[in-house]
């Protein structure tokens, strides 16, 4: 086991990329459903950062060594597998429609403050929990030793109760379908904030053990403190980790690596899941820590370093570049291929602005964890783990045939037989190139990758009269006043367009002016000659402001300025892809703006037992 005390901070691993001995099948799960479902105007919480992350991911080639699938959307029977009936029947019948009409149960629920209604509410729930469970039971039947589902990690929902923009706990469900055939698994969470919706779902058992890396004090949810350790039989096996402003890559790596190492040893975990919440990156809006994205990324280099089944998820993370950046690194920290730090072009470059670069840089916040202190917390948390039982076993069952989502042994054998026998002419059909993974060892792509290549796809009072904690109680304002201030620039710049592309549409422009604002000079001196005699006052023409989003994050649905009527001619139409609006939230603002990606090639992503061909947008 790893030494109590460090004589200082370890610097961070060196990832070495490309190995084919450390080559683990990676399966990704997304669907293109998930960045079109918005919260309400202002929230914090956008969707749309799971697409730029996909983006990115895509343009990077980094699917070359994954397999692609769109899970089966979570159902009612399936989500109550740990939420009450009661709870989801709420969450499938509310909408911003007929919500006034359920003032009772959202009180009860906690839906309407940090957890607003919002369009199809229910169904980004179905997407995020039906990613996380697929992705467990394809790590039980060994079918990829690392499942990612980045639409999940929503660790805060409690069983009867939303919390902290966390409606469905899809952490929760996966680590059920784990468990049905893993003695012991093991969450490990990143966020800024406590896990406290999975910790409160396992507190009393030892088959999972929680640990909890977190800012601790007059913070979100408010839970997670150090002497919080389990009860009955999940005694000591609650981890938690409080920490305080502004930790940096060394001192996180410090006290992160000899803490899970010692879980390793004493725990001995036969499956991990790992939340890999964004709101931890420096900079973040509701976060206050100071890691860097490689600081990050090596939290999740070290779990993979243990070779065990490892279901990665995401969570929390406000400033949608960041997170985007961060986690379509560590998907290929996971797959082990080098990105350069130029960002390829793509659908969302503008956002990346000004340095259109794929690094997230730590800033000089200052670091309120002292070294004594983060000393003296390892060791009290290494003590803790002394006291568990090592390697606690359960009782000897017959592992299940069937998952249940009702997936076999046998499913992909099935479906690979049908394929050969529908296609018995084609060499190279969609099901063998969906399971098809680059080598690192080649370097030339066979001709049939280049007909296949995947394209992008296109985005209060608690019910006992006690007032509940809300997330956004707690907020780390720093970054948000100064831009909402105008003290700083946030908005990136847009891309460089030629010279002569720029003089050419100038000139067009002030020559299509000129004319208009000569007819319609002659025709206001008319009228004015013929009612009050004539007048030499000047006519005033409106300026077109760019917008600005509260959040810093650019919002490329409208332009910043006026363009000529052949620019815009030859420009495509920008169109949103979202689901169904109210009335009430039918008009279009720049707070919840989601881009519409440009068209590139389609993607083969499988269902769980078959495959299908989806356009993207």
């Amino acid at each position: 086991m790893a030494s109590g005390v460090n004589s200082g901070y370890a610097p961070l691993d060196v990832t070495v990329a490309g190995k084919p001995s450390n080559k683990k099948r990676v399966a990704y799960f997304y669907d293109s459903d998930v960045g079109n479902y918005a919260y309400v105007a202002g929230h914090p919480m956008k969707p749309h950062r799971i697409r730029l992350a996909h983006s990115l991911i895509m343009h990077y080639g980094i699917y070359k060594k994954m397999e692609i699938y769109r899970a089966k959307p979570a159902t009612h029977h399936e989500m109550t597998q740990f939420h009450t009936d009661e709870y989801i029947d709420f969450l499938a019948k509310v909408t911003p429609d007929n919500m006034d009409s359920f003032q009772k149960e959202q009180g009860k629920f906690n839906v309407g403050d940090d957890c607003p209604v919002f369009d199809g509410l229910f169904e980004f729930c179905s997407i995020s929990a039906g990613g996380s469970m697929e992705g467990a039971a394809r790590l039980n039947r060994g079918k990829c030793e690392i499942a990612v589902n980045w639409a999940g990690g929503l660790h805060h929902a409690k069983k009867a109760e939303a919390s902290g923009f966390c409606y469905v706990n899809d952490i929760v469900l996966g680590i059920i379908e784990l468990l049905r055939f893993n003695q012991r698994v093991l969450y490990i969470d990143i966020d800024v904030h406590h896990g406290d919706g999975v910790e409160e779902a396992f507190y009393t058992t030892d088959r999972v053990m929680t640990a909890s890396f977190h800012k601790y004090g007059e913070y979100f949810p408010g839970t997670g403190e150090l002497r919080d350790i389990g009860v009955g039989s999940g005694k000591h096996y609650a981890v938690n980790f409080p920490l305080r402003d502004g930790i940096d890559d060394e001192s996180y790596k410090s006290i992160f690596e000899p803490v899970i190492q010692g879980i390793m040893d004493f725990y001995q975990p036969e499956a991990i899941v790992l939340q890999c919440g964004g709101d931890s990156l420096s900079g973040d809006r509701l976060g206050c820590f100071n890691l860097s994205m490689r600081g990050h990324a090596n939290c999740v280099q070290f779990v993979k370093s243990f070779g065990k089944p490892t279901l990665v998820l995401g969570g929390g993370g406000y400033t949608m570049r960041n997170v985007a950046r961060t986690w379509a690194f560590e998907t290929g920290t996971l797959v082990g291929q080098e990105m350069e730090s130029a960002l390829p072009y793509n659908e969302y470059y503008e956002y990346y602005g000004p340095d259109y670069d794929l690094d997230v840089r730590a800033s000089n916040m200052e670091n309120a964890n002292s070294r004594e202190y983060l000393e003296k917390i390892k060791i009290q948390v290494l003590e803790n783990l002394r006291h568990t039982a090592h390697a606690p076993s359960v009782q000897s069952t017959v592992i299940p045939g069937a998952t249940f989502l009702g997936g076999t042994e046998e499913d992909d054998d099935v479906v690979a037989d049908l394929d050969e026998d529908e296609n018995p002419d084609v060499r190279m059909t969609e099901h063998r190139q969906d399971k098809q993974i680059t080598r690192d060892d080649e370097f030339d792509e066979s001709d049939d990758e280049g007909d296949a290549r995947p394209k992008l796809h296109g985005s209060r009072i608690n019910w006992n009269g006690q007032r509940r904690v809300n997330f956004m109680d707690f907020q780390f304002h720093d970054d948000v006043e100064m831009e909402i201030s105008g003290s700083r620039e946030s908005v990136p710049s847009p891309p460089l367009i030629e010279v002569d592309v720029i003089l050419a549409a100038a000139a067009a422009n002030a020559e299509v002016n000129s004319e208009v604002m000569d007819q319609k000079s002659q025709i206001l001196v008319a009228e004015a000659t013929a009612e009050t005699g004539p007048s030499n006052a000047p006519s005033r023409s409106h300026s077109i402001k760019a917008p600005i989003d509260p959040d810093g994050d650019i919002e490329m649905d409208e332009p910043a300025a006026a363009v000529s009527d052949q620019e815009s001619e030859a420009e495509e139409p920008i169109s949103t892809a979202q689901a169904p609006l109210s009335p009430a939230a039918s008009i279009p603002t720049t707070t919840d703006a989601v881009v519409a990606p440009t068209p590139i090639p389609e993607t083969n992503i499988k269902m769980e037992g078959e495959s299908t061909k989806i356009p993207l947008p």
